[in-house]
């Protein structure tokens, strides 16, 4: 077996450790954490740069890493090592520091009739993680996240994403940037609201689209429900009055692509 890292005090182990915990930190170094080889591939094919592979050769195969990692520096750990860092049970003993994309709105290209996910003041790692799951589901062209109160490379929000966050344009913005670049790229805004009297079905999605969706506690601010276009609601017929956002998201979402033929 190769040489490898076997104590947690290991100054290499501590920084991951520094760098799965704070989001300044990954700010400040300019690197992400991913553990396991599915979304670090997602990541790769998307060309996304490892600046470094952990890998534990007692759980891992050589032949999977080294496929996606044939040009990346590769540190071993021992066992111990590895599960002090793993989140998930069952982790394929792989754990990357990958090159983040930081993308500014204007940065985003869009498609002719685009569909686009805004976010306002995200707060759970696992909706925007399952949100960008759905958005690649549905091939959508960008993430909006408006002033967001989680980073969008959380361990979490990379986990319960599967990658996700790596295949699409995910940005970080204030509400003013993306309602200004939603007005200059002639999208057209629909926001999810608890006391909207038009049901999302009854609405043309097939141009230019953009949901804008809230948070679970609050909804959307007066901000976003001035500015759009549209309020539309999900009927609810039980006892409760709402979805969870990632639920909701993904509904509104896979009705624009059966309008549009699940083609864009």
């Amino acid at each position: 077996m190769s040489d490898q890292i076997t104590s947690p005090q290991n100054p290499k182990i501590k920084n991951l450790i520094l760098l799965q915990q704070k989001s300044r930190e990954r700010r400040k170094q300019n690197l992400v954490v991913v553990e396991g080889l599915r979304e670090t591939g997602i990541a790769v094919s998307n060309g996304f740069v490892i600046a470094e592979l952990f890998v534990c050769q007692e759980i891992a195969h050589e032949g999977d890493y080294k496929s996606i990692a044939a040009d990346a520096k590769i540190t071993f750990v021992s066992r111990p090592v590895f599960e002090k860092l793993a989140y998930r049970e069952g982790s394929d003993g792989c754990i990357a520091l990958l090159i983040p994309r930081w993308l500014k709105i204007t940065d985003v290209k869009l498609r002719s009739k685009p569909l686009v996910i805004v976010l306002e003041s995200v707060e759970k790692p696992g909706n925007m993680g399952a949100i960008l799951r759905t958005a690649d589901a549905v091939n959508a062209d960008a993430v909006i996240v408006c002033d967001p109160l989680t980073d969008i490379y959380n361990p979490n929000v990379i986990r319960s994403g599967v990658g996700c966050v790596f295949s699409r344009q995910v940005v970080a913005c204030s509400t003013l940037e993306a309602q200004q670049w939603l007005k200059e790229n002639g999208v057209r805004s629909f926001a999810a609201e608890l006391k909207a009297s038009t049901h999302y079905h009854t609405h043309d999605y097939r141009g230019a689209v953009a949901f804008v969706m809230g948070t679970e506690a609050d909804g959307l601010t007066p901000a976003w429900l001035d500015f759009c276009d549209e309020r539309i609601i999900i009927p609810m017929l039980g006892s409760i009055d709402s979805l969870n956002v990632s639920v909701s998201t993904a509904v509104l979402v896979f009705e624009a692509m059966r309008q549009r033929g699940f083609s864009l």
